[in-house]
């Protein structure tokens, strides 16, 4: 279902959620996402409090981000040749089984460092299987003309369920316990996978000529094959480098060692106050993307997101050298905002820009870098912290990513040749 044509360069606010059926997939996305948020804050606790390991919480985002390094082109290749909707279903039955086998180890209380380590890879190949898939659908659902609006939204989504899902996963924890908590965390991933038993998008509905691509990623040269495609576009390969760089300097392997952060603040039990800190950085995010998604601010260009990067490396490096709690939250909130901001930036630029015979491909390798490269953030953030500490760990990899943005900052002054 089509919506109404704004005038030629008329800003339309939420332009994307004049569409029904992005309504219902932008409140279950962020519900697919404040569950996954909830796992992240149950299960994280309790490592922390059985294994006291920063090495386990970087080597909990290796693990979970590998699959995204290894499979993101070719879950974007089979979303151009399958139907993205049963790729994206049968990432959710895989969450939901992750939930109810943390549940089980909490219950029976024979959890082992094992254990989660093969959680966390399933976790990792069950996002594979959602984020290249669901961004294919994206352009299903709402065409090229609100294709920004929508990967904005979509990002804003995410966000609104990192904002609740610390909040709800820490007011779990207080009321019923790991145990339970986790086991109610499983279900909310059912109405996503029901809705898309019959949502009309996927190849039966696109245009003649559209529908299927016949071209398959089957092996290694193939995957060097789209990468080479891909460089041939200055836009979207400054922006995978971009976010290739956060991901490896930074990516998320900050918030596994928020535990670790907050006890450094002298907050030793689960309270509202670490719910707080896990928020903030979600809160900010949030807003950044109403904020911009409704008054048309910051249109998308390579340079805005590249200064935009270099503000959250700031904000980061700032927050992993301050003592005090109060003054860690603004600086995170200041971090979400920015992060939300140069890193839907980069993606509407990188999904305008693919050709319309690769789109999954371009994606695919887009994800690759942008997710896959969180593997080596929990080397970078991680186990490097287990040996010089966490915060001299996150400050020293935020000045590494500030080097790379203001490099490609300098790059992106020169003319482009990128046709688009």
């Amino acid at each position: 279902m089509s919506a109404p044509s704004p005038s030629a360069g008329a800003h339309v606010s939420f332009a994307a959620l004049r569409h029904p059926g992005y309504r219902v997939y932008f409140a279950l996305s962020a519900i697919v996402m404040m569950a996954d948020s909830i796992e992240h804050v149950i299960s994280y606790w309790v490592l922390f409090q059985k294994f006291h390991s920063p090495a386990l919480g970087g080597f909990a985002v290796v693990s979970h981000w590998l699959p995204y390094l290894l499979f993101s082109v070719l879950s974007g290749a089979l979303a151009d040749r399958f139907d993205p909707r049963r790729m994206i279903q049968l990432g959710m039955v895989l969450f939901c089984g992750v939930s109810l086998a943390w549940g089980l180890l909490f219950i029976t209380d024979t959890l082992q460092v094992w254990h989660a380590a093969l959680l966390l890879v399933v976790h990792g190949c069950a996002g594979v299987l959602w984020g290249p898939p669901s961004q294919v659908l994206l352009h299903d659902i709402v065409g090229r003309e609100h294709l920004q609006s929508a990967v904005r939204l979509n990002a804003t989504s995410r966000q609104l369920g990192l904002l609740f899902g610390p909040a709800v996963g820490s007011g779990l924890l207080l009321v019923f316990g790991p145990r339970l908590g986790i086991l109610i965390n499983a279900a909310l991933y059912l109405p996503f996978i029901v809705w898309l038993a019959t949502a009309p998008y996927g190849p039966r509905f696109r245009a003649a000529g559209t529908g299927v691509a016949r071209r398959a990623v089957r092996s290694l040269g193939d995957i060097g094959r789209a990468i080479r495609e891909i460089a041939q576009h200055r836009v979207i390969l400054m922006m995978t480098v971009l976010a290739g760089g956060a991901s490896l300097c930074i990516g998320n392997a900050y918030q596994a060692q928020m535990p670790g952060f907050a006890h450094d603040f002298g907050l030793a039990h689960v309270d509202s106050s670490y719910g707080a800190l896990l928020g903030a950085d979600a809160a900010g995010a949030l807003i950044a993307g109403f904020v911009l998604e409704s008054r048309g601010l910051l249109p998308p260009h390579p340079r805005s997101a590249c200064i935009l990067a270099m503000i959250w490396c700031a904000a980061l490096g700032s927050f992993a050298l301050n003592p005090y709690y109060a003054l860690a939250l603004p600086l995170l909130f200041v971090a979400g905002f920015v992060e939300l901001s140069f890193n839907s930036m980069a993606q509407t630029l990188v999904q305008l820009h693919a050709p319309a015979a690769m789109r999954g491909r371009a994606i695919g390798v887009y994800n690759m870098f942008a997710m896959g490269m969180r593997t080596f953030s929990g080397v970078t953030i991680g186990l490097a912290g287990a040996r010089v500490g966490i915060h001299a760990s996150l400050a020293a990899s935020a000045a590494a990513l500030f080097i790379i943005a203001g490099w490609l900052l300098q790059r992106s002054r020169r003319p482009s040749r990128d046709a688009g």
